[in-house]
């Protein structure tokens, strides 16, 4: 058990920075959304980190919200021509989610270890 004390940091400061939730300094990700082995600053272990699904859901949901109304509200104000949509919505189909993912990740683990969730153990 590592005996050090550690400032409680903000999730959502530690989830938009990507950083360790424990000491807000070493680095969350090995890459873009491979979780790494250990906090490279304080040591804090990352092997019982599971987000499942629930970051994916989340970014759909939220990306689908906003590119579909922005593209009925464009549609509505301006009526542009069917490729102006394609490319727009399309290409922000595809970057919107994809920027927002890791943030929305580390936040969640972020949240994990604030509350010590754990999975559930007889």
């Amino acid at each position: 058990m590592d005996e050090r004390y550690f400032p409680q940091q903000s999730s959502l400061g530690v989830g938009l920075r990507r950083r360790c939730p424990r000491c807000g300094y070493g680095k969350l990700y090995q890459s873009y959304l491979k979780v790494a082995e250990s906090c490279d600053h304080c040591g804090l272990d990352y092997s019982e980190v599971d987000t499942g699904d629930g970051p994916a859901v989340f970014i759909i949901l939220i990306a689908g919200f906003l590119i579909i109304g922005g593209a009925l509200f464009v549609e509505v104000a301006y009526r542009p021509a069917y490729w102006v949509h394609a490319l727009l919505w399309g290409s922000l189909g595809i970057l919107l989610p994809l920027m927002l993912l890791p943030p929305f990740k580390a936040w969640l683990i972020a949240q994990q270890y604030k509350h010590k969730a754990r999975e559930g153990r007889l």
